[in-house]
């Protein structure tokens, strides 16, 4: 048992003045693992007054200082990977191969944003002006439990090196994860203040950091709802915001694709992070003219992916994090049935020799209309819905036809035309052929997948206002 009792304000480890406890559990599991103390408003407030008190002196700081400061916190998450990676394993069932690239990753968020201070300007000659890029201020960062490291070390990392200090509220059910990561980042030896973190409800701590008068940013990523709680709860105040919200992705099939490479890609677009990632292709666009051939491939192809437990190299797929979200889930399967779609693998309970732990079957749905519920809102967990379309403008029309907007994939054989599709498609990104995740490319979302942009030069300038001097 793990029994986290300590929230981490103005440099040090404190007993929170809430005292609500939640319970932690392995999902892969379902057994109770430890449990998390809460922090409460009177905690959120101290820690915005510690983050407020050394702003002054942080704001101040060179470009120097706060790449050495980026590069030690980097140094310091990565020399704990393994009891990181053994958390995240435990706490959220994450499979190796997703542990594998979150951690390195984490780590990263804050080598790559030194390496981007390296060269940045933040003074520039702008006809007869000076222009200087400032901080906002104090930073609220609110972080959700399907990647929590990374979360958490991107948004601190882009808001120290544009001189603000910051305020995180990570998920209470990653609370493990949360505490091993906090003893890294406190052993880099930061100024106090900087950085603090308080484990607490959404609805508590979440609520006072989005509203307190004293934050000047906010930074959220999570579901489409709670970012327009926050969006409206900051207005009063005018609070800037950038909000990573959900997505409903399209994974477009071309009627040139090449189906034995094509196939395991689209699949692991749809499925990755065992379903459960705001990034997913879950609307799988399929030509018309190709339908017969391609769906045996998808049942196949799916049915060879091993779903179960975590620490399984040969595993894909883990446990939905919490038996919420495995009801959650659950009731879409039942929708999908319900909506008339046809189920052509998978369905409801849990996978066959699995009798406990929060799986999923993984399920693809064909006869899916871009009007039922399951093609319309964002599941987060490993269920796939096949789309028919008749041409290239047909797809173009369905892939578009959504709420969403964040990520989109295209695969087939001619780039050059794939590459004209995706200046067609309404998303923040668009991969064409699998490509691997690029740090230092902006990512976010059109429509309601969010506002703002995240990594690299554009995440930086996302944490940064610019003030002209007249001269």
């Amino acid at each position: 048992m793990r029994n986290i009792s300590e929230i981490y304000i103005d440099g040090a480890f404190v007993t929170p003045h809430g005292e609500d406890v939640a319970d932690l559990f392995n999902p892969s599991t379902e057994e109770r693992i430890g449990t998390v103390r809460l922090g409460d408003r009177e905690d959120a407030r101290a820690a915005i007054a510690a983050a407020k008190r050394a702003f002054p002196a942080f704001s101040r700081t060179s470009k120097a200082e706060r790449i050495e400061m980026l590069e030690r916190l980097g140094a310091s998450v990565s020399a704990r990977a393994e009891e990181l990676t053994a958390a995240m394993t435990e706490e959220y069932g994450a499979p190796g191969y997703f542990t594998g690239f979150s951690v390195p990753h984490a780590a990263s968020a804050f080598f790559n944003m030194a390496e981007i201070l390296k060269t940045y300007e933040f003074t520039r000659k702008i006809g007869r002006a000076e222009v200087t890029m400032q901080p906002h201020g104090v930073v609220a960062a609110i972080t959700p439990w399907n990647s929590n490291y990374g979360f958490i070390c991107g948004k601190l990392a882009t808001a120290l090196a544009a001189g603000s200090t910051i305020v995180i509220k990570p998920s209470e059910m990653s609370a493990i994860q949360t505490q091993i990561l906090t003893e890294c980042l406190h052993e880099a030896g930061l100024p106090k203040g900087v950085f603090n973190i308080v484990n607490g409800r959404g609805d508590v701590v979440g609520a006072e950091f989005s509203a307190h008068p004293d934050i000047a940013k906010v930074t959220f990523t999570g579901s489409t709802a709670v970012g327009k709680q926050i969006l409206k709860a900051g207005a009063e105040t005018l609070k800037r915001v950038t909000l990573e919200l959900g997505g409903k992705g399209p994974n477009i099939i071309l009627d040139d694709a090449d189906l034995d490479t094509v196939i395991p890609t689209v699949l692991m677009m749809g499925l990755g992070n065992s379903g459960q990632a705001c990034v997913n292709g879950t609307r799988v666009l399929v030509p018309e003219s190709r339908l017969a051939e391609i769906l045996p491939r998808l049942k196949a192809g799916i049915e060879a992916v091993k779903v179960g437990d975590p620490c399984d190299p040969e595993v894909r797929i883990g446990p939905m994090v919490s038996q919420r979200q495995f009801d959650r889930v659950q009731s879409y399967i039942r929708l999908g049935m319900e909506e008339g779609a046809t189920l052509l693998t998978g369905g409801e309970g849990r996978p066959e020799g699995l009798d406990r732990g929060w799986f999923i079957r993984p399920t693809i749905f064909t006869g899916v209309t871009n009007d039922m519920r399951i093609a319309r809102e964002e599941i987060f967990g490993p269920v796939l819905a096949v789309i028919p379309y008749k041409d290239e403008e047909d797809a173009i029309r369905i892939a578009n036809d959504t709420n969403y907007g964040l990520q989109a994939y295209l695969h087939g054989s001619d780039i050059d035309r794939a590459r004209r599709i995706a200046d067609r498609m309404e998303s923040g990104r668009v991969v064409i052929n699998g490509a691997p995740h690029e740090p230092l490319a902006p990512f976010g979302g059109f429509k309601q997948s969010g506002i703002g942009r995240e990594y690299g030069v554009f995440g930086l300038e996302a944490m940064l206002e610019p003030r002209a001097v007249l001269i």
